[in-house]
């Protein structure tokens, strides 16, 4: 019996693994990146003052029964929400820091690595001038100036935008 060959107009179904969405290893990364930026605002203690604020406002203003948090006792319900809030927000902060920290080591390595490679050419470029220089102060008994060298390879530069005998330009090499 012939083996069938897969159909290329649909995709292979390979059960619900295939259906559903692979998760992001980085997604609770991103969630403590959106939580750091999200406390370091304005807005964020803004709101924060408005919520204690009615919240107090809320237990000492409002009737006894619709009352949740007793002032008398310093307010225990608001202090264990704001301890709470607090216990969470520095691991998350410090996660944030961390994988900031681990961009910034990438960058500083991408930055030395680009760094070394813009010296590598620039001494690469300083050879080739001298190695120009010499061979032009051998070919002539003149000294070698700057206008003698931009003539130079001013010259250079027109042999090579001149059609050869296939009627293509000479490139470089």
């Amino acid at each position: 019996m012939m083996a069938r060959a897969p159909r290329l107009d649909k995709p292979l179904d390979r059960g619900v693994a295939a259906r559903t969405a692979p998760t992001s290893r980085d997604r609770f990364g991103r969630f403590t990146e959106w939580v750091a930026r999200a406390m370091g605002t304005p807005a964020f203690i803004v709101i924060l003052t408005l919520f204690c604020a009615a919240w107090i406002l809320w237990n000492t203003t409002m009737p006894q029964q619709f009352r949740f948090d007793d002032a008398a006792l310093g307010f225990t319900a608001l202090t264990l929400v704001l301890s709470l809030q607090a216990s969470y927000a520095a691991p998350l902060i410090l996660l944030a820091q961390n994988r900031q920290d681990d961009r910034d080591r990438v960058q500083i390595e991408q930055d030395r690595q680009r760094a070394e490679r813009n010296m590598a050419d620039t001494e690469y470029l300083a050879r080739e001038i001298v190695a120009l220089r010499i061979a032009l102060e051998e070919r002539s008994a003149q000294t070698v100036t700057r206008d003698v060298l931009r003539q130079e390879l001013k010259a250079l530069l027109a042999e090579l935008e001149t059609p050869n005998e296939n009627g293509d330009q000479e490139h470089a090499r």
